[in-house]
């Protein structure tokens, strides 16, 4: 059964995670070393922590709101129209060298079905809007930073797009997009993304950690590879 009517004919939600699933790199980890590459922020202290909680993230340890409130303040050090200067060098430099033939191929493989595409990233929204227009998908869900006056807090808004996150921020995007989770596919690399592929009907793990690995085989889940060189 597809989800909803879409141009006449009916449709299933095809949702992806976005780092080292449709990138074969980390966009907000990418995002901090970039920082420090252009000289731009204390490079040993914040390589150190950039570093401490990538670690903790592929542990299944990471304290979300302790994340977001190191890796937002960088927006706080820059006027937004420099910001958004960076951003694009560092997608034109960082992001579109990962995105792999693969990649672009499964989600064409969706659009040809007549599914729509969504992405939902536990990354902040300014760091992952541009790269999920370059994807051309239909619709990301990613933690958002606060915006006031134009500018950005350094804090989050709402909740963060984060393991069990993930879950009740597609619960309030089905509600409003009057979509359901009927024939949906969630593809993903992450332990840390367990809630959501448990909760569709077609979950797939991609290029998946040794945790998610193995649960995947436990339950008979696909477990593809969109790297190049596979």
């Amino acid at each position: 059964m597809r989800a909803y009517l879409k141009m006449g004919y009916t449709v299933a939600l095809a949702i992806f995670d976005l780092d080292n699933t449709l990138i074969s790199g980390d966009s907000d980890h990418g995002w901090g070393q970039f920082l420090v590459e252009q000289g731009l922020v204390d490079a040993e202290l914040f390589k150190e922590k950039n570093d401490y909680y990538l670690e903790q993230y592929q542990l299944g340890q990471l304290d979300i709101l302790e994340y977001l409130e190191f890796s937002l303040q960088a927006l706080t050090l820059f006027p937004t129209e420099r910001l958004y200067e960076l951003r694009e060098q560092f997608v034109n430099e960082k992001i579109l060298p990962i995105i792999t033939t693969k990649s672009r191929e499964l989600l064409q493989q969706h659009r040809d079905q007549g599914d729509y595409l969504l992405i939902i990233t536990a990354t902040n929204l300014f760091v992952t809007e541009p790269i999920a227009k370059e994807l051309g998908v239909d619709d990301i869900i990613a933690t958002n930073p606060e915006v006031i006056n134009g500018q950005y807090t350094g804090k989050i808004s709402g909740i963060p797009s984060f393991q069990e996150g993930k879950v009740k921020r597609l619960a309030a995007w089905l509600e409003q997009n009057t979509l359901s989770l009927d024939g949906s596919y969630f593809y993903s690399d992450s332990h840390n993304d367990l809630p959501l592929l448990k909760q569709v009907d077609h979950p797939v793990a991609v290029d998946a950690d040794d945790t998610l690995t193995a649960y995947a085989q436990q339950n008979n889940w696909p477990i593809i590879s969109l790297r190049e060189d596979t």
